[in-house]
């Protein structure tokens, strides 16, 4: 009992030296009930550490995995606040500069109590697909890893999306908070982009729930076609284009979209190429290209990374982004923008227009939280506390990033290559009337 009393009290006393010498707008919440500063409001923004291990854990393997998991697991909690109120305290100024101000005496005095602390167990693992991040493009593991992140629940994913389910970054033509519009809006704009007609075909890769085929056959007058390697997602879209009544005009296909068959005017791939891998790219656009008529249209939206002064300083994978497709997106992988207009070039295609999209994704994940996190206890229902935690971890940190310029988002408009005129007008000023 001593030797906890002893290891509190050290803690408490290099976080009282941290407060003070970063600035912090923010407490902390000890699993013995005492607070650092000793009179900060029970009401107050905090960072709560629920047991000693939780320290030992990051002590002995100080990484994002480990602080992830913590919080996943709620060892490590936030209270009185959100991710987003812990961003907006976060220190003015650079902190490590700032953190030299900390006596080394009261860290290390920290390490050797908490270190080596018998009974500290290491962080637990949450749901998670793994270490290792299969990219291999094989068919079979593409499913399986779609289905490790679309498979969840159909009811889950209720939670948060609009009535259209739709999944993908929406489109804000004005500052509101109306996601069930900002989709609306979203899938007019594709369909006017790609140029929709009556008698057009049109097949979307990876068409999730259905909502952008079921759009334009319902508005554009298409045939449409939607490929989707999700069981669930594929259910719930057959079921919708039967209560609209549109058999006749949507079909929809459960295979990998390389072992697509026929010609296509129109090609959409809404948020899919995240999960196709760098080193699937050129079989990605050989598909897409041989699926494609001549001049035909392809709209190209994904997310993707800043460029770095080397094609080996961006391959390497920042924990964050291994955290990413560890617990999320399993093999997933993300381009530069400069990466997907050359192997556009490359394969076969004409680029017309880019178009970025970075702050419309910072309001569409920001009102996914929002609504997901209204709904917690429904969510811990259908899919546990801890996933639970996961998902609003995961959305709330793509909101920053997109809100940071850390992610960014493009939509790129291409034709298929062949010699005189595209067909297309002189400027895009129709899109936006």
């Amino acid at each position: 009992m001593g030797g906890d009393v002893q290891r509190i009290e050290s803690l408490r006393r290099l976080l009282a030296e941290a407060h003070a010498k970063l600035g912090l707008k923010l407490g902390f919440s000890l699993w013995d009930g005492s607070r650092v500063p000793a009179d900060w409001p029970q009401d107050g923004l905090a960072i709560a550490i629920r047991d000693g291990g939780a320290v030992s854990a990051l002590l002995r393997k100080p990484k994002l995995d480990t602080l992830l998991n913590l919080h996943i697991s709620d060892r490590i909690a936030i209270e009185n606040g959100s991710i987003f109120d812990l961003a907006a305290a976060r220190p003015e100024g650079k902190v490590g500069r700032l953190a030299r101000g900390i006596p080394k005496s009261a860290v290390f005095d920290v390490v050797r109590r908490f270190i080596f602390a018998p009974g500290s167990a290491p962080a637990a693992v949450a749901h998670r697909k793994g270490d290792e991040i299969a990219r291999d493009g094989d068919p079979a593991t593409n499913k399986a890893n779609v289905a490790y992140h679309y498979d969840v629940s159909n009811e889950f994913y209720r939670l948060f999306l609009d009535e259209e389910m739709v999944y993908t970054c929406a489109y804000f033509t004005e500052e509101h908070g109306d996601i069930g519009r900002a989709q609306r809006d979203k899938l007019d704009m594709i369909c006017r982009k790609l140029r929709l007609k009556p008698g057009d075909k049109l097949l979307d890769i990876g068409c999730g729930w259905g909502a952008l085929i079921c759009h334009a056959a319902q508005h554009y007058g298409v045939e449409a076609h939607g490929v989707t390697l999700a069981e669930e997602q594929l259910k719930f879209a057959r079921e919708k284009v039967e209560r609209l009544g549109l058999q006749d005009r949507v079909t929809l296909h459960l295979k990998d979209f390389t072992q697509m068959e026929g010609v296509f005017d129109k090609i959409s791939s809404i948020g899919m190429f995240e999960q196709v891998g760098i080193r699937n790219h050129q079989t990605y656009f050989q598909a897409v290209n041989r699926l494609l008529r001549p001049r035909g249209l392809y709209l190209h939206h994904t997310i993707s990374r800043r460029a770095k002064k080397t094609e080996k300083a961006f391959n390497k994978m920042p924990p964050e982004y291994r955290a990413l497709v560890r617990y999320i997106f399993p093999g997933g992988e993300l381009d530069h923008l400069g990466m997907s207009i050359a192997n556009l070039e490359r394969y076969g295609f004409e680029v017309h227009d880019v178009e970025g999209w970075r702050e419309h994704y910072q309001r569409t994940t920001r009102l996914w939280w929002e609504r997901l996190n209204a709904r917690k206890a429904e969510a811990e229902a259908e899919i546990g506390a801890e996933r639970t935690r996961m998902w609003l971890l995961y959305l709330a940190g793509c909101s920053l990033a997109f809100e940071r310029g850390g992610a960014l988002i493009n939509q790129t408009l291409v034709s298929k290559r062949r010699k005189g005129p595209s067909g297309l007008p002189l400027t895009r000023e129709d899109l936006y009337r």
